[in-house]
């Protein structure tokens, strides 16, 4: 019996003890239904010459060598990953559309005596999921955003906040950036396991409460919040966390240590602000940079120009401030404090 599922949440739940993937490693690799471990029973090489074959010879063809295929690799696995399940064990098997690859794989583990069974259209009913969720209708959750010039220690915050007990979603963790021009580029996930990610992290929010998430622009790194996601944020409050450029250089100084330490990265970073900033001020960076000199390099990049992107930005959404928590400097005593007066906020106390 093949299973269907009517949400984000109702497929998550759904209660078997494992949840297997057998499409080819690439398929995986760009998204997945999370939680899900990838046994292919296709190779990316034997997925392709399955399909050449299909369009050049025929269907029957296609399916015979598919079907040899798919036995050579069932059996890998259940001699290897799967040999020390017992009797009793039930997973939950999806290919890409439900279709021929999940169910011989599935009819095969049955035959065993595993009580095996398949999910109605496969990884495509989840994307249409996720997509219904993130695209195609309003989001029920009561957000509020964490703002803040850079360097105020907003994602710091976020973690500190999630160990008082607010419910709070990390955006940048989920798309694997910073959220800045020194956030990093090299391993973010795709536009489709970044939007899985999220959904199941929503899905795991209770709408009653406040979820907390950090005032991001519509694009983290080259990943692009959903429209759902992105209109709730647009007319959610906000509470500012201000402290001095001092602090905030110093911190930025810490928490970027590894880009900061590559000088090469950092004039690369650099060459396109010209056009924006001016070549005076870009050239005034790289002597600071030249120098050695971290702190005034990052003290300039804020004042010149994540400041100004900030401000406009703000006047552009017209944010409503709910309150502003002041930090005097950015030590973990100071991040403490500044955490219990945001959940006092938050919560309404």
């Amino acid at each position: 019996m093949a299973l269907a599922f009517e949400s984000v949440g109702g497929f998550l739940a759904h209660g078997f003890d494992a949840l297997i993937d057998v499409r080819s490693p690439a398929e995986f690799a760009d998204d997945h239904v999370p939680g899900a471990v990838n046994l292919p029973v296709l190779s990316n090489d034997e997925r392709a010459r399955v399909g050449t074959i299909y369009k050049q010879v025929g269907p029957f063809d296609a399916r015979k060598l598919g079907a040899a295929l798919v036995a050579r690799n069932a059996a890998v696995h259940i001699e290897g990953p799967l040999a020390g399940y017992p009797g009793g064990w039930r997973p939950l098997v999806y290919c890409w559309r439900g279709g021929q690859r999940s169910g011989s794989f599935a009819s095969i583990l049955t035959q065993i005596g595993w009580r095996a069974d398949v999910v109605t259209g496969g990884y495509r009913s989840w994307r249409r999921l996720v997509q219904g969720m993130l695209y195609d209708s309003r989001l029920p959750h009561r957000l509020i955003l964490l703002d803040g010039n850079t360097g105020t220690a907003k994602t710091d915050m976020l973690a500190r906040l999630a160990t008082r007990g607010a419910q709070v979603v990390d955006l940048e963790g989920l798309a694997g950036h910073r959220g800045s021009m020194l956030g990093g580029l090299g391993d973010q996930p795709s536009q489709r396991m970044f939007e899985s990610r999220l959904a199941v992290a929503l899905a795991g929010m209770d709408p009653e409460r406040p979820l907390v998430i950090e005032a991001e622009s519509s694009r983290i790194g080259r990943r692009t919040l959903p429209p759902a996601l992105w209109a709730v944020m647009c007319a959610a409050p906000r509470i500012d966390l201000a402290a001095p450029l001092a602090a905030r250089a110093d911190y930025l100084v810490r928490t970027y240590a590894d880009v900061i330490a590559d000088h090469d990265l950092l004039r690369d970073l650099f060459v396109p602000l010209r056009a924006h900033r001016g070549h005076a001020v870009v050239d005034g960076w790289l002597a600071l940079l030249r120098a050695g000199d971290h702190i005034g390099l990052a003290g300039a990049l804020m004042a010149q120009h994540y400041d100004p992107a900030y401000a406009r930005s703000r006047a552009v959404h017209g944010a409503d401030v709910l309150a502003q928590v002041a930090l005097a400097a950015l030590t973990d005593a100071d991040l403490d404090r500044a955490a219990d007066r945001v959940v006092a906020l938050v919560s309404g106390r």
